[in-house]
Formats: C-alpha cells, structure tokens, sequence
C-alpha cells in the first residue's frame, strides 16, 4: 500500500491553488521554464494566507515588537510581565512555528516555560503572522533563526514546530549558540516535499528536480544539508523529537530518521493530537519543559 501524498490534501483546500496547479499541467508541455517559475510561487507562498493570524489581539501579557529583517521585518512576542529574579537572568528559549503556521500557535509552550523560570521569545517567520512579506523558504527560515539570536545572545533553547524544526536543526548543525533543542514534529526533508508538491497536481519528477535546482540557486544552500545524515553529522545538542503517531502532514518517519541520524535524540510519541494538537497538550508541554529545564 502506498503512502498518502500529505502535500495533495494541503493544496487541494486552497481554491487558488488549484486552479494554479491546473495552469502548471498545461505549462509543463508548453514552456518548463515558466512552469517551474509558477511552480516556486505557489510552493513559496504559505496557504492559507497570513490575514486571520494578523487579525488576532496580542494576548495578556505579552509584547509584539517587529525586528529588521533582510527586505522587511519579522514580528516577535516577548513576554512582559515577568517578575525579575534578583541576582539571576531568565535563560532564553526561542520558540518558532512550521510553514503556514504563526507564532501565537507557540504561545502555550512559551507560557509553561515562563513559569519555569525562562524567558520565552516567539518568532514570526517571513510571510507568516505579523512579518512582512508573502512568501518565504526553508533557508530563510534558518537565516530568521540566525538573526533572531543576534539580537537576543546566545539561546538556552530552541522549541520549533513542523519546517520550523527542520530550520532550527539546519541553523544549529551550522552553530547557532543553543544549548539544547526540542523538535516537535518535525517536516520531512525538503527532496521528499518537492515530490510530493509534484505529485499533488499530478506532475512528475522533472518538475521537483527542476525546482530544487532553482531553489539551491536562488538560496546559496544545498538541501542536502537538511536531511538527517548532514545534520547528525553536525547537531550534537540533547534533543527531544515529539511526534504523534497519527501526524498526517508531517509523518512519524522524519522524527525516526532523525532519532537515528542524531547522537544525542530522544524521541518520545504521542496518539491522537495529529500535526498541530501536540502543541497545546498538556502532557507533551510537560514533555518539552523537562526537557528544555535538564541540566
């Protein structure tokens, strides 16, 4: 039996999408070039689009702040109104959401860790919440990562969800200062997406060689340094993968590939919370604050 395509279910909720993932069949005979173009705009862009989260109050008790950030600005939660320790600096845990997500999503991790003891930052990534921009990639990603621990000094932690994950492995194989990580249900390399985004319309594998190509040209980053060989071969911070078993966006196989590739993993599992649950359960916030508090 085969995998199902978590990229077709994606695309198929969009109504734009669709009816580009139509003009990208009849472009791939007339024009491959043009097709591939169309293809990287749709597979950039974050579906649904970013209004719903812009709309939403900033919750009691924390600031919103935008910071400088290549083209535009990335938009970070901090909280302020915790209660100075004397003689003593909260550590900071950076905490970063997947693709299509929004940094609000992160919120109840960073409240459990501001209760103990820490000082949790949450991060809008390019084209998603309150950032600027429409579209974004994987690299960027990591480079928001980059820049976000250039303001803040070195990081206690980081707690990414989804492609956020994979971005804050990338950045720490590449020495990012953090001393540990927490990976919840980390995306699936980014050769595997490119064959399920072709796949989804119905489009072979030219296509998704054809956009790797452009977009390891465009970025300046191979994307084999996001599979799990690359980065165990450079990631050595205690890290917790937590995954449900039912994840059916980013499957439990990336967290066991990894878990495999890293010497210093532990994976734990979850049932029935499925892709994004997982971030507001009770028990798996409980998981990650162990894990981030571990000496």
């Amino acid at each position: 039996m085969s995998t199902p395509n978590p990229a077709t279910a994606f695309y198929a909720a969009s109504r734009s999408a669709r009816w580009l993932g139509s003009a990208l069949r009849g472009l791939q005979s007339l024009s491959p070039g043009l097709g591939t173009r169309l293809a990287l705009r749709l597979f950039f862009t974050p579906l649904p689009l970013k209004l719903a989260a812009r709309r939403r109050a900033v919750p009691a008790g924390w600031q919103l702040s935008h910071w400088p950030f290549e083209h535009g600005t990335v938009a970070v939660y901090r909280r302020a109104d915790l209660p100075a320790r004397p003689g003593e600096e909260r550590p900071t845990v950076l905490l970063v959401h997947g693709w299509a997500g929004d940094a609000l999503q992160m919120q109840p991790l960073g409240d459990a860790l501001a209760a103990a003891g820490f000082a949790p930052v949450l991060l809008d990534f390019p084209a998603h919440g309150r950032s600027a921009a429409w579209r974004s990639t994987l690299p960027q990603f990591a480079r928001a990562l980059w820049a976000a621990s250039a303001r803040l000094g070195p990081l206690h932690a980081v707690v990414a969800h989804s492609l956020g994950a994979l971005a804050a492995s990338h950045a720490a194989a590449s020495g990012l200062p953090v001393k540990r990580l927490a990976l919840v249900a980390p995306s699936p390399p980014p050769g595997l997406f490119l064959d399920w985004f072709s796949g989804s319309f119905g489009l072979g594998a030219g296509l998704a060689g054809r956009m790797r190509t452009a977009i390891e040209r465009r970025e300046g980053v191979p994307l084999q340094q996001f599979e799990p060989a690359w980065l165990g071969a450079r990631l050595d911070q205690p890290t917790l993968l937590l995954h449900d078993e039912g994840d059916r966006v980013a499957p439990l196989a990336g967290s066991q590939a990894l878990q495999q590739a890293l010497p210093d993993a532990r994976l734990a599992t979850t049932r029935g919370l499925g892709h994004r649950r997982v971030l507001s359960d009770a028990e798996s916030i409980a998981a990650v604050v162990e894990h981030v508090r571990a000496k």
